[in-house]
């Protein structure tokens, strides 16, 4: 099956380590730019309810502003308490300047 991507903003809209929260077919997504590549996160933390994109990113991790637990972008681990549980990540591809995703889990 053939996975579906859709635009989730343009790559000039990403400044370097902020999360950009978009919605994606009613999912909050947080796209962020850093180190020369573009991550798709879910943006509701596994620990609170709270939205990732309003974090920081660093290291490659978005932290969560609220009681510290960082993601890594490219696997959605937590790298330590209060989080435990990981957060989905999503394919990203560049085409020109859109930024697309895909909210398909890859099987």
């Amino acid at each position: 099956m053939a996975i579906a991507y859709v635009r989730a903003c343009g790559l000039s809209e990403l400044e370097e380590d902020t999360p950009k929260r978009v919605e994606l077919d009613g999912t909050p997504v947080s796209v962020v730019r850093t180190e020369g590549e573009v991550f798709a996160i879910n943006d509701i933390c596994s620990h609170a309810n709270v939205s990732l994109s309003e974090g920081e990113v660093e290291d490659c991790q978005i932290e969560c502003w609220l009681h510290g637990s960082a993601f890594d972008l490219r696997t959605g681990k937590p790298s330590g308490p209060p989080a435990t549980r990981p957060v989905p990540v999503y394919p990203v591809k560049i085409e020109g300047d859109d930024v697309l995703v895909s909210l398909t889990q890859e099987s």
